[in-house]
C-alpha cells in the first residue's frame, strides 16, 4: 500500500520519484516575469472573472489530456504537456522532466476520477489548480490505487500551456468515530 502511494504520483506533472535532482528555478522565474506578483496582473486577473473562467477550463483540460496520455500510453503527448524546466515534487522530494519522463515509461492509469477542482489565476498566463484524485493504474508490474491531493501550475508559453509545477499528497484516510 505504501507503494502504491508513492507509485501513484507519476500522472501529470507528477512522478515516482527515483532521486533528487538539482533544483531548477526557471518555472519560478517564468511565473515571476508573468507578472505573478504584479499589482496590475493581480487587479487584471480579480477584474475578469469571464478571462478566469476560460483560462480554469484551459488549464483543467490539460490536465486531463496529460491524465488520458498516460491512460492510452501517449508518453511523447504528456512529454509536450511538460514544461522543460517544470518541477513535480512527491513524498520522495522533487524532480525534473527527465526523471517524470524516465519513470512514466512503466507506468499506465487504468481509470481516474477529478474531484473538487479548484482554481486560482496567478497571472494573465498563468494559472494555479487543485483537486483530488482517485486513480487506479499499473506501476512498473504493480496495481495500485489510490486517493491523493494534487495542485499543478500551469503557464502559455509562446502560445501553448504547458506544466510548470505539480505537487501531490497522499490523502488521509477518513477518520472514524470521534
Amino acid at each position: 500500500m505504501k507503494a502504491a502511494i508513492v507509485v501513484m504520483a507519476m500522472f501529470v506533472c507528477g512522478a515516482f520519484l527515483l532521486a533528487r535532482p538539482k533544483t531548477s528555478t526557471g518555472a519560478a522565474e517564468d511565473v515571476a516575469s508573468h507578472g505573478a506578483v504584479s499589482s496590475h496582473a493581480a487587479a487584471s486577473s480579480r477584474g475578469s472573472s469571464a478571462d478566469a473562467s476560460v483560462m480554469k477550463q484551459q488549464i483543467v483540460a490539460k490536465e486531463r489530456e496529460g491524465l488520458e496520455a498516460l491512460k492510452s500510453g501517449k508518453l511523447e503527448l504528456f512529454g509536450d504537456l511538460t514544461a522543460d524546466d517544470a518541477v513535480f515534487v512527491d513524498a520522495a522530494g522533487p524532480a525534473t522532466k527527465a526523471q517524470v519522463m524516465s519513470n512514466v515509461a512503466g507506468f499506465q492509469l487504468t481509470e481516474y476520477a477529478m474531484d473538487d477542482v479548484r482554481f486560482a489565476a496567478i497571472s494573465e498566463k498563468a494559472g494555479l489548480i487543485s483537486y483530488t484524485i482517485t486513480e487506479k493504474g499499473v506501476s512498473h508490474g504493480h496495481e495500485f490505487a489510490a486517493h491523493v491531493y494534487v495542485s499543478s501550475v500551469w503557464a502559455e508559453r509562446g502560445g501553448k500551456w504547458v506544466c510548470l509545477f505539480s505537487q501531490e499528497t497522499a490523502a488521509r484516510p477518513p477518520r472514524i468515530g470521534n
